[in-house]
């Protein structure tokens, strides 16, 4: 079985992530990098696939220089190969235009499987898998926890709200990870070196036949006009007074006479 997955590099959130001068993006020299969390998923689930019945895995991404370090390091997990789509022509892509830059790598490969984190953590877009679904013409299932691959179906527990159903659907298609589906393998000392001389293939735009003036900052459908930090809390005020019942009178006063809500 050939199984794709679609991976992003994403600010740890762990780190401090600031605006940056220009007020639209943010600052990125002291922030770390990491596989985005739910894609860490994605790879763990396709490689107990392949486990389970042989074929190989894998990596696709879209990014600057520094996102082969996430595909190199789900090859140290077990994935077989990657694919870094790295133009600065590019850059800035918003969700539309990345879901058709990873589509066009997706046409020359093979595949029976796609899968993908249902969210990347830094925008939330929830956009692009089911785009690329879109795209390549192949159903898509979101929000999955279990899955079970078998004749040439794909059965899948998807969270909904307030329960869980069940998909079953023939391959080729696409389904994306929810927490729950499983725990993700650390990378051993082996897997870090064998990484190292697994093949990464670098596409360009050009290379992929995508029209540079659909993607690309300046070709985004959705402009971010500004980023701004959430107003900050103002400071705890204490009511004060001897008795419970005092306590509770001024209360109300504030309430009704400097808040207003009563």
């Amino acid at each position: 079985m050939d199984i794709v997955v679609l991976v992003k590099q994403v600010p740890d959130t762990e780190s401090l992530v600031q605006i940056a001068d220009d007020g639209v993006s943010i600052k990125t020299q002291d922030i770390k990098w990491i596989m985005n969390p739910y894609d860490e998923l994605a790879v763990e689930e396709a490689l107990q696939i392949k486990e389970a019945q042989g074929g190989t895995v894998t990596i696709l991404t879209l990014g600057p220089e520094k996102a082969v370090e996430t595909i190199r390091t789900a090859l140290a997990m077990g994935a077989d190969q990657g694919i870094h789509i790295c133009d600065p022509a590019a850059e800035g892509s918003d969700a539309l235009a990345a879901a058709k830059l990873l589509a066009a790598a997706l046409k020359d490969l093979p595949y029976d499987l796609i899968i993908a984190g249902h969210r990347a953590v830094d925008e939330d877009n929830y956009q692009v898998a089911a785009a690329v679904a879109e795209f390549m013409g192949i159903p898509q299932i979101s929000m999955v926890n279990k899955v079970v691959v078998s004749d040439g179906k794909i059965t899948c527990h998807r969270t909904i709200e307030g329960g869980t159903v069940v998909v079953e659907n023939s391959l080729p298609a696409l389904f994306t990870t929810q927490r729950g589906l499983n725990e993700p393998r650390y990378a051993s000392l082996p897997g870090i070196m064998k990484a190292k001389k697994k093949p990464v293939d670098v596409k360009t735009v050009a290379d992929l036949g995508v029209d540079g003036g659909s993607v690309g900052a300046a070709n985004r459908k959705v402009k971010i006009k500004a980023f701004n930090l959430p107003p900050e809390r103002q400071a705890v005020r204490m009511i004060q007074g001897e008795a419970a019942a005092d306590k509770a009178a001024e209360l109300l006063k504030i309430l009704h006479e400097e808040i207003k809500i009563i």
